[in-house]
């Protein structure tokens, strides 16, 4: 490879690469190799997991990764591992396929995390044609000259144009920076990611990652990046440059990942009294830290043919506020108590703003004591 390029992963970070090309079924299977996540491997050389810990609780990404026929047995063979050094295991993210394999058996316990909404490429061109305002907001971009292209890989591992962009996108977010499954820093590992980046007059105003999804011959769309100078539908031609590519190399699936609370009843997750009331609390005010209905609305504007049920199971008869607070501390990547604290304060200056600019519209002066 060119001085400058991308190098290839080795060590565990290879074995696990090629065990995901081969078994990744899970949508976010990929995201085993991201920064920060510990690599389990299964005493005969064909299963991996993905995970991080705390509080005793190993928070996996998604399911273990390997043949169908073997999933519960590399489960047990994972949870035996992780009993032996004093650890309790919760699967987050996990699809139907250990959902359904585990089916009714004692000692698991399982919650609704929200739903995933997925596509057969092949049938992009026809949602397009009876989606007009999705049509209407890719004129509008086009109009002011945005104009998307797959990048290679190669260029964008050495581009300063796509960690600028994406330094300012962070800035902008409610929630601080997260970790885990939406971990940010995915561009030092694109060995088989997608990279679409949108340009308006040679200049960089978003991108699109998407990582591969082998067991389904498809594609989870993981980040759509853009800066605040970006053209009204510039992230839907991100995502339509990324259904058009999809669809031109045959793949038969392709999703926008987890909406988190999504697709499930107002009040029910499926879990104690305490973590019901809490999902229903984040759905009604949770807009503060993480927009839960604006994610849901902007996924389901492109029409995807099927919501996917999406779960966390742990293998303890219920779920706990332990276990609440691992899956919490390894998306914030340390202590949950900090990163909530740094969280309030945030959605506290946030609120503030919008209160200023509220008065600010409504011509109210505020003179300061003297």
């Amino acid at each position: 490879m060119a001085i400058g390029s991308e190098t290839e992963p080795d060590g565990d970070l290879a074995r696990a690469r090629e065990l995901v090309l081969r078994h990744g079924w899970n949508a976010t299977a990929y995201q085993i190799l991201n920064p920060g996540i510990s690599l389990w491997f299964g005493r005969d050389g064909d299963a991996v997991a993905g995970y991080a810990t705390w509080g005793r609780v190993r928070v996996v990404a998604g399911a273990p990764i390997c043949a169908p026929e073997r999933l519960l047995e590399v489960a047990a063979e994972f949870e035996a591992d992780a009993r032996g050094a004093g650890n309790g295991v919760c699967y987050f993210g996990a699809g139907s396929r250990l959902e359904v394999s585990l089916g009714d058996a004692p000692g698991y316990a399982r919650i609704l995390l929200g739903a995933q909404p997925s596509w057969d490429p092949a049938t992009w061109s026809g949602i397009l044609a009876g989606r007009p305002s999705l049509r209407a907001q890719l004129n509008r971009a086009r109009n002011k000259g945005v104009t998307v292209t797959e990048w290679p890989r190669e260029r964008a591992y050495a581009s300063p144009e796509l960690r600028l962009c994406l330094k300012e996108w962070l800035r902008r977010r409610r929630m601080p920076p997260m970790h885990f499954l939406v971990e940010p820093a995915t561009l030092g590992r694109l060995w088989d990611r997608h990279v679409f980046a949108a340009e308006r007059e040679g200049r960089l105003v978003g991108f699109l990652i998407a990582s591969p999804v082998p067991g389904r011959r498809g594609w989870l769309i993981e980040q759509i990046i853009r800066i605040r100078a970006a053209p009204n539908g510039t992230a839907e031609s991100l995502v339509d440059a990324a259904f058009r590519a999809a669809a031109g190399e045959g793949l038969a699936y392709i999703t926008l990942g987890l909406s988190p609370l999504s697709g499930m009843p107002e009040s029910r997750a499926g879990g104690p009294w305490w973590l019901d009331l809490l999902f229903r609390w984040l759905r009604l005010h949770g807009s503060r830290f993480y927009n839960f209905g604006g994610l849901e609305a902007f996924k389901s504007k492109f029409g995807p043919g099927e919501w996917e049920p999406i779960y966390a199971i742990c293998n303890r008869p219920e779920f706990t506020p332990r276990v609440l607070l691992a899956i919490a501390a390894v998306f914030g990547g340390g202590s949950p108590f900090v990163f909530t604290a740094w969280a309030l304060g945030k959605a506290v200056k946030q609120e503030g703003w919008w209160v200023w600019k509220r008065i600010q519209g409504l011509g109210i002066r505020v003179i300061p004591n003297p």
